[in-house]
């Protein structure tokens, strides 16, 4: 495999020149957006990293649900996991945990990458042999129908060519890095591309692509990374994402790749990641002040099913008139909406946007 790296022929788009200022407006106002107390801060990336650890995994075919993770990660500390799902997610979570706490000290490297690796399937009894260790057979992308190999839809570097590949490409990424010509989400986006072509482990390149996004993101300013999860994004446009990813990989060997493809794939992951970062903050400052039984209500009415008075008394284990009465000033404050008459009315949290993840 050739990698042509070369970027002289790039020339950015007015679109993404647009959204690569907007990207770069909100890096900047995150202390502002961001000033929330801290207890709720800790619930923006509890609930981040649940999502982004269930989106990754689930891209890769692991089938636990955002809730079964959240279950599963309140006994992290246990040693031993009962099937290979829980031990990708045990393993996901770890390594998200040793990037948010220690990225400032994490410099790319090939070392680096593979300590991640090994920390990616370190719980993953099938996968000690070659953890942290590049591949020694070939493992190009395969089209599979009914469990079976039908054809490759992409080949991969040769083990042979891995260890030369690698070394090219973490050089290349610390020099335009440093160099400061082209902007730090164009090199992550061509990093990623020719990372998962050249796909050096035998297993979990789709994962540590996603946890080195995650690293090289924090590294490069976007310091709002852990409050809302990419991952959650890529895995509702898993079709886009790898249709993009093969455009632009398919093109690596020729005098001019194309880049763009991923490229703008990943700029829209990334307003939509923004997006709704945007949404959650402002919903918490909308928070500030309100009462803590009101909160409570919120609470039981956030995942968006309509609730009866009758069942939020019986939650809340106070009286119904108290209930009412916060009811009423939540209504008024327009935090939540109520529809139906008398004993069968119900009431809903009101939504501050929607967004489309297609």
């Amino acid at each position: 495999m050739k990698l042509n790296l070369d970027l002289s022929d790039f020339r950015y788009s007015h679109a993404e020149v647009d959204l690569l200022s907007k990207l770069d407006q909100f890096k900047g106002a995150w202390t502002a957006f961001g000033n929330l107390a801290p207890e709720r801060l800790i619930h923006l990336q509890k609930v981040a990293t649940i999502e982004s650890i269930g989106s990754s995994t689930r891209i890769e075919g692991n089938s636990l649900s955002n809730a079964e993770i959240k279950e599963l990660l309140g006994n992290i500390g246990k040693q031993s996991f009962a099937s290979r799902d829980e031990q990708e997610v045990a393993g996901y979570a770890n390594t998200l945990s040793l990037i948010y706490s220690s990225w400032e000290d994490m410099p790319l490297s090939e070392n680096l990458i593979k300590q991640l690796h090994a920390s990616l399937l370190r719980l993953s009894d099938k996968d000690v042999r070659h953890m942290g260790s590049y591949k020694t057979v070939e493992n190009s992308v395969a089209a599979m129908k009914d469990g079976k190999v039908v054809g490759v839809v992409f080949k991969t570097a040769t083990p042979f060519e891995t260890p030369f590949l690698m070394q090219q490409l973490v050089v290349w990424y610390n020099e335009e890095t440093e160099r400061r010509v082209y902007h730090p989400l164009l090199l992550i986006s061509v990093f990623i591309t020719a990372f998962l072509a050249i796909h050096p482990f035998q297993d979990g390149n789709g994962r540590l692509s996603r946890v080195l996004t995650t690293l090289l993101l924090l590294r490069s300013g976007f310091a709002y990374v852990p409050y809302s999860s990419i991952e959650s994004v890529i895995e509702k446009s898993k079709a886009a994402y790898y249709l993009n990813l093969r455009q632009s990989q398919m093109t690596m060997e020729e005098d001019h790749p194309n880049w763009r493809p991923f490229f703008d794939y990943f700029l829209s992951c990334l307003q939509i990641q923004m997006k709704v970062l945007e949404s959650k903050v402002s919903q918490e400052h909308l928070l500030a002040g309100v009462p803590e039984l009101s909160l409570s209500i919120l609470k039981l009415l956030e995942n968006g099913a309509p609730v009866g008075i009758a069942e939020l008394e019986k939650a809340l284990k106070v009286p119904r008139s108290t209930i009412r009465f916060h009811l009423k000033r939540l209504l008024e404050d327009e935090r939540i909406v109520s529809f139906g008459k008398a004993s069968a009315v119900k009431y809903q949290i009101k939504k501050t946007s929607d967004f489309n993840f297609e």
